[in-house]
């Protein structure tokens, strides 16, 4: 009879373990899941966050409006060059309002496109391939030689 007790202690901690087991096999369970879910969120947040910053330029009224620079005054003012239809608009914006600045014609040719492109009608790909081969030494003109 001295032997009973202690085998239905054992017999109780083994279950008590088995109980405490299989609660830590689904609390690492939910965690993983957690986890999981949280790194999905976070990758829809990165990839919402570029295209937002690298996304097409999105054009009102059917492409008539513009923006062609925009510079920070302040935290929550800045001065917006925008253009429609031909005419450049300056804007100041901030504190919930927009005041045109001042208005003149638009050049033929942006501001921007006023530098002039070495290589124009290149694809891509050759100007890429060209740069590594230099880069590499392996042919045309290095970095320092012209």
């Amino acid at each position: 009879m001295s032997d009973t007790p202690s085998t239905e202690a054992t017999a109780t901690g083994l279950e008590a373990l088995s109980v405490g087991g299989d609660a830590l096999v689904g609390m690492a369970t939910l965690g993983k899941t957690a986890a999981a879910l949280a790194l999905v969120i976070a990758i829809i947040l990165v990839c919402t966050s570029l295209l937002k910053r690298w996304g097409p330029q999105r054009r009102a009224a059917g492409g008539h409006l513009r923006v062609i620079g925009s510079t920070a005054l302040g935290p929550r003012e800045r001065l917006v060059l925008v253009e429609v239809e031909g005419t450049w608009l300056v804007l100041g914006v901030g504190g919930g309002q927009i005041s045109k600045l001042h208005e003149l014609d638009a050049p033929e040719r942006p501001v921007v496109d006023s530098i002039p492109d070495p290589v124009q009608g290149e694809r891509f790909a050759a100007r890429f391939a060209r740069a590594l081969k230099q880069n590499a030494g392996l042919g045309g003109p290095g970095r320092g030689e012209s």
